[in-house]
């Protein structure tokens, strides 16, 4: 991609919702985003307030998952309605940012 201006974009999820595979064959596959990361974390909540996490007793398979991509405004604008319905509301958020050389 080349430097300028692009749209992050963060969607926030658990493993126990099982989208992981399908966000990823939306992103990579069919909509050929700029670039893709998921991070798995170690604990966290949301609005409903339980809270998710693991530890060295019981390893949980509903962690918290963030997957980041971004790419070109218009391109990220139709991806975010195309995610409607698939991924709860209030589950992705974007900014503004600038690819540098």
């Amino acid at each position: 991609m080349t430097p300028g201006e692009v749209t992050m974009v963060h969607i926030y999820l658990t493993e126990g919702d099982k989208l992981l595979n399908r966000l990823m064959q939306l992103l990579h596959d069919e909509e050929q985003v700029a670039g893709v990361t998921v991070f798995r974390g170690i604990t966290g909540f949301g609005k409903k307030g339980h809270v998710h996490s693991s530890s060295l007793i019981d390893i949980s398979l509903d962690l918290p998952l963030v997957v980041e991509f971004f790419d070109a405004a218009e391109k990220v604008e139709k991806i975010i309605r195309d995610l409607d319905g698939l991924v709860e509301p209030g589950h992705v958020v974007s900014w503004h940012a600038t690819i540098y050389e």
